[in-house]
């Protein structure tokens, strides 16, 4: 059965800076990439060099036929030293964002994906809750430079995602010896070691709440119209008999306490890879006999629609799927993986719910963080000795469906 997507949908492609920029040589990721004892499979180098090959990359995905592209800045270019803002990179970004105009795509501008500058962890990073103003200082430098061409904000992407990972991930902790030299090339002492995605404590989340309320107040002082919104990892979290309260403890501490710090947003941005399964004793692993992708997940694009409903029941507001895909070598999957998500979708929309938008993550293959360049989420591969792009037949899937504003 054919669905039309509402007028003005958002349809689009994702990536974050420090995947596919290269040479992000002022951040905290770059940083530790390079250390003797590093927990990085591989450093991110050049990436897919996308900071001088943008005009290129935004022209391909017109052709392809979105009207939207979310990307990120890169804090630590923007703002290397502590108070010291680069109008060069700031310039860099707005030329990206004319790029995205000249070609009718709507830019949606992620402030911070994951990556920090140096200084500020030396500074006590996440857990320090002068983060907070700091990050609402260079939200508002950015949104006076860049404001009048940026179509939504997206403030933090991932806000749980220090969380999450030190209550599931990596609950039995970190190595001992990558902590001490990652504090120490940073200037920090391991007890205070705070990068955003280590700063999975109490603190760390009420620091990264906190930093998204004053980046949204300095932003909406300089630009008070333009959408301001966060973004949140989903997954689909089911009970098994018996696994109930474990998993409604653990969906308060990774999912509701979040969703309800979004209430007075514009927007809430999901991202949605997968479900999660919980049993008397706690979180389980994926079931036997289930479908794995390449990061570990179980085949399960219907997630998607799981969350959303969770995530209008709790939060209430408008949304935006900013974020959805597979890690796979067989783009037949990846295909398929779509088709079944945006159906989830579209069964959303079809039951009253406010989606705005759909972002398909990646539009490259490109660094995954701590597992290098071997997964794959792009819907373009990338040839990173040549930086050729080849566009997947997924991609060419998403563009009918972005180019009719239906399926079925």
């Amino acid at each position: 059965m054919t669905y039309h997507f509402p007028p003005n949908f958002l349809w689009g492609t994702a990536t974050a800076a420090h995947q596919v920029e290269g040479n992000n040589t002022h951040s905290d990721f770059w940083a530790m990439e390079h250390l003797p004892n590093t927990m990085f499979a591989e450093p991110s180098g050049d990436a897919i060099d996308h900071y001088h090959r943008y005009p290129e990359d935004i022209a391909l995905l017109a052709e392809l036929g979105f009207n939207s592209y979310r990307f990120s800045l890169e804090w630590a270019r923007v703002e290397p030293e502590d108070g010291r803002f680069s109008i060069a990179a700031l310039d860099h970004y707005r030329r990206m964002c004319e790029a995205c105009h000249a070609h009718g795509l709507k830019p949606i501008v992620t402030y911070h994906h994951f990556t920090s500058p140096r200084w500020l962890i030396t500074q006590g990073g996440w857990e320090n809750m002068e983060t907070a103003q700091k990050f609402a200082r260079y939200a508002g430098k950015v949104t006076q430079h860049l404001g009048d061409l940026i179509d939504t904000v997206c403030t933090i992407n991932e806000v749980n995602i220090p969380r999450m990972a030190a209550l599931i991930w990596m609950a039995d902790g970190l190595d001992g010896t990558f902590i001490q030299q990652a504090a120490a090339a940073l200037h920090t002492t391991p007890e205070q070691f705070a990068p955003f995605m280590f700063a999975g404590t109490a603190q760390g989340r009420d620091v990264i709440i906190e930093a998204h309320h004053q980046a949204r107040a300095a932003i909406k002082r300089e630009r008070p119209s333009l959408p301001v919104g966060l973004t949140i990892a989903m997954s689909d979290m089911q009970a098994l008999p018996g696994g109930e309260a474990a998993r409604d403890k653990m969906r308060w501490e990774l999912q509701d306490v979040f969703l309800e710090a979004a209430r007075k947003d514009d927007f809430l941005g999901v991202q949605t890879y997968s479900r999660e399964r919980y049993g008397a004793d706690g979180h389980l692993g994926p079931e036997e006999g289930v479908e794995l992708t390449q990061m570990g997940y179980e085949f399960w694009p219907q997630a998607i629609g799981a969350t959303l409903r969770r995530a209008h029941e709790v939060a209430g507001v408008p949304m935006m799927v900013t974020e959805n895909g597979i890690g796979t070598t067989e783009d037949g999957r990846r295909l398929a993986y779509y088709q079944t998500a945006l159906q989830s979708v579209a069964d959303c929309l079809r039951d009253g719910l406010d989606i705005r938008g759909y972002f398909a993550w990646s539009a490259f293959d490109n660094f995954e963080w701590m597992l290098g360049y071997r997964p794959t989420f792009g819907i373009i591969a990338v040839d990173r000795a040549s930086q050729q792009r080849t566009v997947k037949p997924s991609a060419r899937w998403l563009s009918q469906v972005a180019q009719t504003n239906q399926i079925g």
